[in-house]
């Protein structure tokens, strides 16, 4: 059974920091090799659509949104089969649902549940 599983989110005053987990598990994952994989971390705000936050690919290449740039780094330790997201200096406007996104190659996607982010001002 596959599985990717979000932890980390919680309730953080504005200038605070959160680090998020992404944990992958399932036998494709040990057949494909999750260092095989691209990951994403996408942020869906109440009534907004799900954006693409950060992601890291297999050569462990990383891209950011504008909005996070310099605040919020994306690593992976494929030993564990797991992606992080270090988010420091936290806005109120970093609220929201915070979805991992694992792409294999060929494509397939396999999305977490999400955690809840929450800044307050």
């Amino acid at each position: 059974q596959v599985q990717v599983v979000e932890s980390g989110g919680g309730l953080v005053q504005a200038g605070g920091s959160l680090r998020l987990s992404c944990a992958a598990s399932g036998s494709i994952f040990r057949a494909s090799g999750f260092s095989t994989s691209s990951v994403g971390w996408y942020r869906q705000a109440p009534g907004e659509q799900r954006d693409l936050v950060a992601q890291i690919t297999r050569g462990e290449a990383t891209t950011y949104a504008d909005s996070v740039q310099g605040r919020f780094t994306i690593s992976r330790d494929n030993a564990i089969n797991t992606v992080y997201l270090q988010m420091n200096s936290l806005k109120p406007e970093d609220t929201g649902v915070y979805y991992c996104n694992v792409i294999l190659p060929l494509g397939v996607k396999y999305w977490g549940k999400g955690t809840l982010v929450t800044v307050s001002s």
